[in-house]
């Protein structure tokens, strides 16, 4: 095949203009394409307000090596390639016979991927899950959202899916795919009801609410296949011989044998991480990275990467900034939910934290985002593997106790300049815009002053990020920008090790995904879970039974 890059069109244009625009790039009749198949599609905004697509495109045509030679000649090497189909492999079966099936803790991304690709190759595992089915969790969680009746094991955090469920279902990833994991995760998303754009977007999104969906009908197929999934299923002992497993406790009471165990706890699983310290499993506290969410029009977002309000065939525009402070920390923007809303996705009585979260249409008035400053261990006042869960708890019972769980909000202005002393510069600005402007928010809210979550220095830190920012986008400091506290589960501030073979210390066990501290968000996480069902598969037969 021909891979053809550089390839630009009008962002509204059609199928047919594609393919035209690809045979007279190769100098073809448009009959003799054979095949042709969209790898990248990505927009280049550079001459705003016209925006184009640019496409990389894999094409099978009449004469191919005449034809390629012919383009590689007027186009460049760089923007012809010759390639191939490549197809993921799972490998084939070890020959070690497993005395029970693989149990995995966590339904999250890592979890569920690592259940489904084993239940699809004959292993037939076993999943535990603490929380809640997705329909339970979500009947759950919009409960809590309107009366504050938090549910411990089934909320934001918890329960099928992962915290990932409820976020915007962003899919991009800059992990490094030359196995083919990263498309192979895609697949199996179009695969259970995702948008087959996704396959080639450059940042392809799902939202919550097709995201949902999606994880159900995956479970439905690892139960199909054999598998199981359990829900309200805590594992609360790992119960070993020597330095290896041979079982789980579920609940303090049922056991559960298993030589081969997945732990893929979410990043939130702070009793999970006690449990594995108090057993033994060597682990290290890890950097992360703590904020507020930031909410501007979605309008002025547009007018900034668009050149307009409203793009036809384009919805809500998405940003990232970047900026690091005189004093070396690093201040950027996380998690961004173009047409989203702020959620309180607190886990624990008397604490809060904050998501973003966007449903596939991204229609809400407001863009927001994590603006976080990255927090190192030396920052946790400890040199104790889990002094990061301490310093998130500190951060979240002081937000919680600003409303008494309501969601603290503030306006950047009046935070600024209660941290430095500073009022704004007056600029030019859409007041109409900005009066219109209300928190747009999951969970009830309450106005407060936000400058006593973070210490000091993050603080500095938050506003230094936020001045350079608003030379980037226009208005993006503005003092009526909406704060809300407090961003703290950005990823795991825990790192369970692991070796060549992914295993623990205590030998058959394997620490995955993001709360392990080895993914970062929900296609890294779902990437590391195949990765670990791979390494199992590699050692064990399928299943008999």
């Amino acid at each position: 095949m021909i891979r053809l890059n550089q390839l630009k069109l009008p962002v509204n244009h059609t199928e047919e203009q594609l393919v035209h625009k690809t045979a007279q790039s190769l100098r073809i009749p448009t009959e003799d394409i054979l095949e042709l198949e969209v790898v990248r599609q990505s927009l280049d905004a550079r001459k705003k307000p016209e925006l184009f697509y640019s496409y990389s495109i894999d094409v099978s045509v009449k004469k191919e090596e005449k034809v390629y030679k012919d383009a590689c000649r007027r186009l460049g090497k760089a923007n012809v390639l010759q390639t191939e189909k490549r197809k993921y492999h799972f490998p084939a079966g070890g020959t070690q016979t497993q005395k029970h099936p693989t149990v995995i803790v966590g339904c999250g991304p890592a979890g569920l991927f690592c259940g489904y690709y084993l239940a699809l190759h004959g292993y037939r595992p076993v999943i535990l899950e603490r929380g809640a089915d997705v329909d339970t969790r979500q009947a759950d969680v919009e409960r809590f959202w309107k009366t504050g009746k938090l549910q411990p094991d089934s909320n934001v955090q918890f329960g099928e899916g992962g915290a990932g469920t409820f976020s915007d279902g962003k899919l991009n990833t800059l992990v490094k795919d030359k196995y083919g994991r990263n498309t192979e995760v895609l697949r199996t998303f179009v695969r259970h009801g995702a948008d087959p754009a996704i396959l080639y977007q450059a940042k392809p999104h799902i939202g919550t609410d097709v995201l949902s969906r999606i994880v159900k009908s995956m479970r439905e197929e690892i139960l199909r296949l054999g598998g199981e999934v359990h829900f309200h299923s805590q594992v609360t002992e790992i119960l070993t011989e020597g330095d290896h497993v041979t079982g789980v406790k579920i609940n303090a009471a049922e056991e559960l044998p298993c030589e081969q165990l997945v732990l893929a706890p979410g990043h939130s699983a702070r009793d999970t991480f006690s449990m594995l310290y108090e057993n033994q499993f060597p682990m290290s506290a890890k950097p992360f990275a703590v904020g507020f969410r930031v909410e501007h029009p979605q309008a002025l977002i547009n007018r900034s990467q668009y050149g307009a309000e409203q793009v036809k065939g384009l919805g809500a525009a998405a940003y990232k900034v970047t900026a690091k402070t005189g004093t070396g920390r690093g201040v950027y923007s996380f998690c961004m939910c173009p047409g989203g809303y702020v959620v309180n996705a607190s886990s624990e009585p008397g604490r809060l934290a904050v998501n973003g979260m966007s449903y596939s249409g991204r229609d809400g008035q407001n863009a927001n985002s994590a603006i976080i400053v990255s927090v190192t261990p030396e920052d946790y006042g400890s040199e104790h593997p889990l002094a990061g869960i301490e310093f998130q708890r500190v951060l979240e019972k002081k937000a919680y106790d600003l409303c008494n769980g309501k969601l603290p909000v503030q306006h950047y202005g009046d935070f600024r300049k209660k941290v430095t002393g500073e009022d704004l510069p007056e600029k030019e600005i859409d007041s109409d815009e900005w009066d219109r402007m209300e928190p747009q928010c999951k969970g009830a809210y309450e106005w407060a002053d936000l400058t006593g979550i973070l210490p000091e220095e993050c603080n500095h830190a938050f506003v230094e990020g936020m001045d350079s920012f608003g030379r980037q986008i226009r208005e993006f400091d503005s003092p009526h920008a909406i704060l809300t506290g407090v961003e703290s589960r950005t990823s795991s501030p825990v790192r369970i090790d692991r070796d060549e073979k992914l295993q623990s210390a205590i030998r058959g066990c394997y620490p995955c995904g993001e709360g392990a501290g080895y993914a970062g968000g929900i296609t890294s996480a779902a990437m590391d879970g195949i990765r670990v069902a791979e390494m199992i598969a590699s050692q064990f037969a399928p299943s008999q039974r």
